[in-house]
């Protein structure tokens, strides 16, 4: 298994879904209402998902999933 794959298998579904629209640049606010979960909960979601990809912030997780061709 490489390590796209470590980093995939780290992820629930709901971040997986998450993950694309951070991708297109959305904030919380704007990607909150299309998977219908609070803005709140959004925000704790991209939180775990730059801890997840030991990023800086949301633009360095982006970057981190494309170098590793998830996005």
């Amino acid at each position: 298994m490489n390590s796209k794959d470590n980093l995939i298998e780290e992820f629930n579904e709901i971040e997986k879904e998450i993950i694309p629209f951070l991708a297109q640049g959305l904030s919380a606010k704007e990607i909150a209402p299309l998977i219908h979960m609070s803005y709140h909960t959004v925000k704790r979601y991209i939180s775990i998902i730059i801890k997840k990809t030991n990023a800086r912030n949301r633009v360095n997780a982006v970057a981190i999933l494309a170098r590793k061709h998830y996005v």
